[in-house]
């Protein structure tokens, strides 16, 4: 009877499951390995073998001597052999606030270990990868996991996963100071080492591209949301407990910083892991053929034709749709020719909002008068079965 007063209702359901499947501890990531010794230690209690659990606690206390979920397991695991627990976290006088952000965190780390994420499928937000993109990465909020997928020619591919903590009131940042995880596409802009940081911060940060072109045109506001690490004398955080950025482990963020390359990767942060299928990829061809026919357009000195790529709900960093179509105007009016090639074209579809896509591209624009190379982002909405521009700028 122990199980049942050692353990909150909050935990039996997921414990369940692993009645059919015990956690496998092949998988060489950090999170990995430490929820599958927690897994296993919880197991045991689960049948009663608490001799088991102190060993798989013990072990893990020995990888991870800051982990404070692990502390607390094993406490309850020591009350129990004395027959004084009678919940998950019951050790008297101990803060509930606290114990329930550790119950939050075992609930997540045991649904990753027990209900892990189909490798083989494509999330839908990767449209397309340019070849300078070596890696992508998704952070799938209700599962507290920024997934890390690997370029292969264009395609995604699972490479490991690590348990993140997000903003304490969780996700949809709309202004400064809200305790919110933006949802969106954005980039990693920058690496500031342990050295020009707050304790706060752990072993490094990666500020991220918010607030993003999107985020401006619907009045977002804040800044300073980075990936960083954890303060030193702490393993990892619950699952909402940060002021809005993405948190990992400190060995969890120095295993993650080869696959960031500043100015390059996607960091595309959502609700809920979405994935692909064949009308996906349907779209995506639709779209890049009409990225490409809206380059002939352009080309062409049509620019009428050139025009109806764009949505009236359209804007630059500085012009509104009229403002824009009379420039073009302008500008193709002088032209004797034009000529427009596109490269490293990549295409992500935007979270929680359908049929959108951030379309990323480098631009060589040459003309009777004038020759420059940009890198370009579009924001493309899909219109009455087409696929328009609602943003245009630079990179």
């Amino acid at each position: 009877m122990l199980t049942r007063t050692l353990l909150s209702s909050l935990l039996c359901g997921l414990l369940a499951g692993m009645a059919h499947a015990a956690p496998d501890l092949r998988n060489t990531g950090a999170s990995h390995n430490s929820e599958a010794h927690l897994a296993k230690s919880l197991q045991a209690i689960k049948n009663s073998r608490l001799d088991i659990a102190l060993n798989e606690v013990d072990s893990l206390l020995r990888i991870n001597p800051n982990f404070k979920l692990a502390h607390l397991v094993k406490g309850d695991v020591l009350m129990a052999r004395a027959g004084a627990i009678d919940n998950f976290g019951s050790a008297a006088h101990a803060p509930r606030d606290k114990i329930e952000d550790l119950r939050d965190e075992a609930r997540v780390r045991l649904q990753r270990v027990l209900s892990p994420s189909d490798i083989k499928l494509t999330p839908r937000f990767l449209w397309k990868l340019d070849a300078q993109q070596k890696y992508a990465l998704v952070v799938d909020t209700s599962r507290a996991t920024l997934f890390v997928y690997e370029n292969v020619n264009g395609e995604p591919r699972y490479v490991t996963d690590f348990y993140i903590t997000i903003g304490k009131l969780g996700t949809e940042k709309v202004a400064e100071g809200d305790k919110r995880t933006p949802i969106g596409v954005y980039f990693v802009k920058a690496d500031l080492p342990k050295s020009k940081l707050a304790d706060m911060y752990g072993s490094g940060a990666y500020p991220l591209s918010y607030p993003n072109e999107w985020d401006r045109k619907n009045k977002r506001t804040g800044s300073g949301i980075w990936l960083h690490g954890t303060p030193s004398g702490t393993y990892s955080r619950p699952p909402r407990a940060s002021d809005g950025c993405v948190v990992l482990a400190n060995e969890d963020l120095r295993r993650i910083a080869p696959y960031l390359q500043v100015g390059i990767t996607p960091v595309i942060i959502t609700n809920q892991m979405d994935w692909s299928n064949e009308q996906d990829q349907a779209e995506r061809d639709a779209l890049l053929q009409e990225i490409e026919q809206w380059r002939k357009d352009w080309a062409s000195l049509d620019t009428g034709a050139y025009l109806r790529h764009y949505s009236r709900d359209f804007s630059s960093d500085s012009a509104n749709y009229a403002a824009w179509a009379k420039q073009k105007q302008l500008v193709n009016s002088a032209k004797a020719w034009i000529k427009v090639t596109l490269s490293n074209i990549s295409v992500f579809t935007y979270p929680e909002q359908p049929n959108m896509v951030v379309v990323n591209f480098e631009q060589d624009y040459n003309s009777s008068n004038l020759f420059n190379r940009m890198k370009k982002r579009q924001y493309w909405i899909k219109h009455n079965n087409r696929w328009q521009i609602v943003y245009e700028g630079a990179a």
